[in-house]
């Protein structure tokens, strides 16, 4: 039997597209996606269940369809998309909630994999060039996005000492950019002068949105437990970010830089007070541990702002292609009617 997968977050961003990777695995039998949001991306086999946002549904999912993985891909990290109360019900409730039903008795459950961020590093002038994986920050988090990350990787912790026949796998992201993704940092970089703290060119690391996946797959395919950093080789001063993009940087003050960025809020561009932190002081983690395990990165931290300028380019010329749309009675039919006609290989 191959592997029978459940992806939390499957209508964000990184759980799509997870899941579009794994549908392409012969080795994934079943895909099961949980999201209160319908899929963003096309799914050819990967089956939809609707949810709230803590996953109250969860342990009723894994004991009837006896799933074995788990990745956890619904971690918030950027603070402007949606509340404190709502971001902590999501974030660590809804941790709670896998945990306690990868956790009973008659679970099924043998790997799980977490997508965290290295915003649980935080960014301080005494922060070493590059944090390792045992680093520990100096100043308590005080952004409710890192208060948040932190308590949910204090649950990861104590469920692989708890269940130590689970391979348990933490991935702390760098800065993503890519062809697709939109964060707060990739809205800054498409302005016509990219914002920066006056006094401040900090060095900052970047990761490519493909090496994200891969990086995911490859700890699952591998099974290699543990916490591990993920980004590209090298860091970047600031304005050389923005010189790749082709745009110039214009300083906000270092006093009242929080309130020097809210005019940027009415053109769409929020920067939260953990990423205003990274522009002053910038950060670096190694990625060495990940390497050694055996993953190759596909960019360094240069190559992937390079191949995200190169998209807005492209995109400003050829525009951009039209959204996909979750229909679910369209998904039945292409999925379970007998009038479609079906190739063998296909799923189907």
């Amino acid at each position: 039997m191959g592997r029978r997968v459940l992806v939390t977050g499957l209508g964000t961003f990184w759980g799509g597209r997870v899941a579009q990777a794994l549908e392409a695995d012969p080795d994934v039998d079943v895909i099961i996606g949980l999201d209160r949001e319908e899929p963003s991306v096309k799914l050819e086999r990967t089956e939809y269940v609707r949810s709230d946002e803590n996953y109250s549904i969860l342990a009723r999912i894994v004991k009837a369809t006896r799933v074995d993985t788990i990745i956890h891909t619904f971690l918030i990290v950027d603070s402007t998309q949606m509340s404190g109360r709502t971001l902590h019900e999501i974030n660590v409730i809804g941790t709670m909630n896998l945990f306690a039903a990868a956790s009973t008795p008659e679970s099924t459950v043998r790997s799980v994999v977490v997508k965290s961020s290295a915003l649980v590093y935080g960014a301080a002038p005494e922060d070493p060039v590059w944090c390792r994986e045992d680093h520990r920050r100096k100043a308590p988090a005080r952004s409710r996005v890192e208060r948040s990350l932190m308590e949910v990787e204090g649950y990861v912790r104590d469920f692989a000492v708890d269940n130590p026949h689970v391979s348990v796998s933490l991935l702390r992201f760098s800065n993503v950019v890519g062809r697709d993704i939109t964060t707060p940092l990739t809205k800054a970089l498409q302005l016509p002068l990219v914002p920066s703290v006056f006094g401040f060119d900090p060095r900052i690391q970047f990761v490519h949105e493909d090496d994200v996946v891969r990086a995911m797959l490859f700890v699952l395919g591998e099974d290699v437990p543990g916490i591990f950093n993920v980004a590209g080789d090298g860091l970047l001063p600031w304005s050389e970010v923005a010189r790749i993009c082709g745009k110039r940087t214009f300083a906000m003050p270092f006093v009242g830089t929080n309130l020097a960025a809210a005019p940027l809020r009415r053109i769409g561009v929020d920067l939260p007070s953990e990423l205003i932190e990274v522009l002053k002081y910038g950060r670096g983690i190694d990625n060495r541990r990940l390497k050694q395990a055996g993953f190759t990165y596909d960019y360094t931290s240069a190559g992937a702002v390079e191949a995200f300028a190169e998209t807005v380019r492209l995109r400003r010329t050829v525009g951009a292609e039209p959204a996909y749309r979750y229909e679910e009675d369209v998904e039945t039919f292409f999925r379970h009617s007998p009038a479609v006609v079906r190739q063998q290989g296909d799923g189907g």
